[in-house]
């Protein structure tokens, strides 16, 4: 039982490890994230928020590739990569009405 407990330790160490690993791979300076995406993707912000804890959120896309970027930027500065993929569109929908019944 002993042996199964250390192996079993021993592997949340290296999965916490790896996942710190990845997520560190994710983020850097948010001006060279910024930059990074231009250069790259051809990427600009075309859209912004404030997230919980102050982060701001951006989408950043390529019109011409149809790329897209979601980053997450905290108080100090670091962005990280959240999300991305492709076929990105710009839209400006219209609430939809409300009826009487509500």
């Amino acid at each position: 039982m002993r042996i199964f407990t250390l192996i079993l330790a021993a592997g949340l160490v290296i999965g916490a490890a790896t996942a710190s690993a990845q997520t560190r791979a994710n983020c850097a300076p948010r001006e060279a994230v910024v930059e990074r995406l231009a250069d790259r993707y051809g990427e600009t912000r075309q859209s912004i928020g404030l997230g919980s804890n102050n982060a701001v959120i951006e989408v950043f896309a390529s019109d011409e590739t149809g790329t897209w970027t979601i980053t997450v930027t905290s108080p100090n500065g670091i962005a990280c990569l959240v999300a991305s993929g492709q076929a990105y569109e710009t839209l400006a929908e219209a609430l939809p009405a409300k009826s009487d019944d509500a």
